[in-house]
């Protein structure tokens, strides 16, 4: 992916700026800074300030799931990952200020990803592949989870956050703060927290929608009860800072499948991070950034005993130095290395331990000619998986990726990028060797271990206005995948009908777990984005209307799976004194393009409304109360991407009230 796909770009339409102007945003994961929308190549978003406060959901998937192109996977409310044009799982790297979570969130849908929304200061989208920067868990795009939990500058004095709500659907009581601070004008700390808990929550009709004896009203075994601390601290001087932070989460969901179970999840991660303006002749900056996590989880049965446990240390460290320009060319090299150990233990541990590595260098360079930009950028990775069994075979594979991207200025307000990627991706170690059922997902999967590596060939098209009263985008992308690998039902039978096993392994039409196998074949992945945004009346009014669509088909013939159906909508935004309101409505189409063996789902409408109070404000303070109306409709949301569709809808009608102070 061209590298300049992150740097500086207007917030949401929620943020409304003075005469259909939006104020820039600064966008932590790139090399070039200071970057306006108009300079990138790739689509890229920020959600922030009073729009993430309004999408935050227990899930970072949730959280995300209403911008464009991008989907959830729905797991229940407390697991839900991103999906960004239809791509998942190892597919999207999700990053917590620029280095991985290094959870378990890829192994298995419903394993939570452990970037917690409440205590971020922004989320930042990447559309499109990013292997480049990122290495090949990123071929379908990153999700940058920004807290700044490791201070970069000095604070004339201490500021923070804290924030309060609940929600009568799922009965959640949950509180977050921030707080960052300077000491003697060369140190500044960092702290943050949060708790959340809920109960089971409330649907409109019954959960399994395939048993007419079953529940209605509710959906079992869907509470959460999870929390977070976090402290940093960073040396700050004329030249740059260094600085680390550790932060622990513990978090205990149920899986709301048929099985019951429940996951009890704790973390401990440590990071350094560290920049030096001018560290040799002949080059502008270096940074450093390292994580090292080390996770764990149990996942319980409806009986209270522990069926599994999961262990996953990984480190992940890159380095990044930023040249002078050299003939005009300007451009960054770095070094990405990563390694987990990786264990489940347990009578239905279904992957072996292994141990993961892999190492990568990449270049990339830009030149400007007046109101054209060319951006040139390569990376070489060697991955490796090595099984610690005598059952499954170590596999090596060495990855190439190359991009191009072209990005031209028409006139002023006016922007054009398009960019090429070729980029590698090795398979995972759950697409390699996983053997056994797993009561958490109720299915029974089988890894192949003599898959090929993935090869995407990705083209991204963007048009794009951003200033004036009537600002607009439109982003077209198409994605050529070899080998591309997914699960796939199977019917051994021929009767038109997913199979089912019992534990064993051995066909039971009643079994508890259905039979999934991890394929390769060919895949074409193509689509489009789209956004208007009116300036009704400056520094008041705005609305916005969006949608988007992405169709995934197999070169075999059929569909991919669990696509994303098309969506559209539309949002109103209205200020006036200290008053805030937000109306909005988003449909999601009915998916009849659906894969062998996969069921249709239903369209949907879900209408939310926002409104809030600015009690106290001042220059660099003020407390807000607000009041949310979630799914007004109080329709039945079955969520095509979830593999918890059948069992599992999104909560009915709702309403949030919360309180939230800045200081």
């Amino acid at each position: 992916m061209p590298i300049l796909a992150f740097g500086v770009l207007p917030v949401h339409a929620q943020d409304i700026g003075k005469a259909g102007v939006l104020p820039p945003v600064v966008v932590t994961a790139t090399p070039f800074e200071n970057r306006s929308e108009l300079d990138m190549a790739q689509p890229v978003s920020v959600v922030r300030g009073e729009d993430l406060r309004r999408k935050r959901e227990a899930s970072l998937g949730d959280t995300l799931s209403r911008e464009l192109g991008v989907a959830s996977s729905s797991f229940g409310p407390a697991a839900g990952r991103p999906i960004i044009r239809g791509l998942d799982g190892p597919r999207i790297r999700v990053l917590e200020n620029g280095i991985g979570t290094l959870d378990l969130s890829t192994i298995s849908p419903d394993h939570a990803v452990t970037a917690e929304s409440l205590n971020a200061s922004q989320i930042e989208i990447l559309r499109g592949p990013a292997t480049l920067l990122y290495g090949s868990g990123a071929s379908g795009g990153v999700v940058n989870v920004v807290s700044g939990r490791i201070p970069n500058q000095l604070f004339k004095s201490p500021k923070g956050d804290i924030e309060l709500r609940g929600n009568t659907a799922t009965e959640e009581r949950t509180g977050a703060f921030n707080a960052t601070g300077s000491i003697g004008g060369r140190a500044s700390w960092s702290v943050g927290g949060f708790k959340r808990k809920t109960d089971d929550y409330h649907i409109p009709g019954r959960a399994d929608e395939s048993n007419p004896n079953s529940e209605k009203g509710v959906v079992r075994n869907s509470a959460i009860d999870s929390g977070g601390v976090s402290a940093g601290g960073s040396f700050v001087g004329e030249k740059g800072f260094i600085g680390g932070s550790v932060s622990r989460l513990e978090s205990e969901y149920g899986i709301p499948s048929p099985e019951g179970s429940k996951i009890d999840l704790k973390q401990t991660r440590y990071d350094l991070s560290g920049e030096l303006d001018k560290p040799i002749i002949g080059f502008e900056k270096l940074k450093v950034r390292t994580g090292y996590n080390d996770y764990k989880h149990n996942e319980i049965e409806g009986t209270g005993e522990i069926a599994t446990r999961f262990k996953n240390q990984g480190l992940e460290s890159r380095a990044e130095l930023l040249h002078a320009p050299i003939a005009n060319w300007k451009g960054v090299f770095g070094v990405q290395f990563q390694d987990r150990n990786f264990s489940a233990l347990g009578e239905e541990a279904v992957i072996p331990v292994t141990k993961s590595r892999s190492t990568g260098i990449f270049l990339v360079e830009e030149r400007n000619w007046d109101r054209w930009r060319l951006e040139l950028g390569g990376r070489i990775e060697r991955a490796t998986q090595d099984p610690q069994n005598n059952a499954n075979p170590a596999r090596a594979f060495n990855l190439y990726n190359v991009s191009a991207g072209t990005l031209w200025k028409i006139m002023e307000g006016y922007g054009l990028g398009l960019s090429a990627t070729r980029g590698q991706r090795a398979p995972s170690t759950e697409e390699l060797y996983t053997k056994g059922a797993h009561r958490g997902t109720a299915t029974f999967q089988t890894g192949d271990d003599a898959l090929g590596s993935e090869t995407t060939n990705n083209i991204d098209l963007a048009l794009r206005k951003n200033t004036g009263l009537i600002k607009w985008k439109i982003n077209v992308f198409h994605n050529w995948i070899d080998s591309y690998i997914f699960v796939r039902s199977a019917d051994i039978n021929g009767d038109g009908v997913a199979d089912r096993v019992d534990d064993t392994g051995t066909l039971d039409p009643g079994g508890d777990f259905l039979v999934q196998n991890f394929a390769q074949t060919g895949a074409k992945f193509f689509g489009a984005e789209a956004e208007v945004i009116v300036t009704l009346k400056p520094d008041a009014t705005e609305l916005r209307l969006f949608t988007d669509y992405v169709r995934g088909k197999l070169d075999t013939g059929g569909n991919v799976p669990r696509i994303t159906p098309p969506r559209f909508g539309l949002e109103l935004n209205h200020k006036v004194g200290s008053w805030a309101a937000n109306v909005n409505a988003f449909h999601v189409m009915r998916q009849n393009r659906v894969a062998e063996l996969e069921t249709h789902t239903p369209g949907y409408t879900l209408v939310n409304v926002d409104l809030s109070y600015r009690i106290k404000e001042t220059k660099s303070n003020g407390i807000k109360i607000f009041i949310q109306g979630k799914n007004l409709l109080n329709e039945e949301v079955r969520v095509h991407t979830s593999f918890l569709k059948n069992f599992a809808p999104l909560p009915g009608i709702a309403a949030i009230i919360g309180l939230r102070g800045e200081f």
